[in-house]
C-alpha cells in the first residue's frame, strides 16, 4: 500500500500499512502493536517511534503512545512518553501533522503536559522540523541540540 504523505526529516521507518475494514488506510503501531488509522499526525508519530528506538535506543516497550494524564482536572493525552526501566518518565514528545507549522502553542502544550509528567526532555515535531528542550527540576527549559539517548 502506498501513502500520500510527504517524506519526513527523520530516518526512514519500516512501517506496515494496510487498507482497514472501513476502507481507510491503517498502520501497525510500533509501540501499541495494533492497527490504527493512518492520519498525517500518526505518520509522524510512527516515524518518531522508530527514530527513538533505532537511533536513540529507547525500547518500544518503554514508550507510551497517547499517554493519559490529568491537567487542571481535565483529561489529556501526551502523544509519546518514554519511560526508564523503573517507570520514570524521561522524554515527552508532541507530534503534529507535517502540514502543521511548529508554533509556540505546540511548545506550550508540551510544557503544560510536563507540569504533570516532569520529564527532563521535550520534543515537539511535525516530522519536518523538530524543537527539543532540556527541562531542569525547577521547570526551566533550554533548547537542546540533540535528544538524550536512552539511559
Amino acid at each position: 500500500m502506498t501513502t500520500d504523505f510527504p517524506p519526513l526529516n527523520l530516518p526512514d521507518a519500516t512501517l506496515q500499512t494496510r487498507t482497514g475494514p472501513s476502507g481507510k488506510p491503517e498502520v501497525l503501531c510500533l509501540a501499541r502493536k495494533k492497527w490504527v488509522a493512518l492520519e498525517p499526525e500518526e505518520w509522524v508519530r510512527q516515524h518518531v517511534l522508530a527514530f527513538l528506538s533505532e537511533s536513540l535506543g529507547y525500547p518500544l516497550g518503554c514508550m507510551a503512545v497517547e499517554h493519559r494524564l490529568t491537567l487542571n482536572g481535565m483529561p489529556r493525552r501526551a502523544d509519546v512518553v518514554c519511560f526508564t526501566a523503573d517507570q520514570t518518565p524521561r522524554l515527552l514528545v508532541e507530534c503534529k501533522a507535517p502540514n502543521v507549522a511548529l508554533s509556540q502553542d505546540a511548545v506550550n502544550q508540551a510544557a503544560r503536559y510536563n507540569l504533570v509528567l516532569k520529564v527532563p526532555a521535550l520534543l515537539v515535531t511535525n516530522g519536518m522540523q523538530h524543537a527539543a528542550y532540556e527541562v531542569d527540576p525547577g521547570g526551566v527549559s533550554r533548547p537542546l541540540q540533540a535528544l538524550p539517548p536512552c539511559p
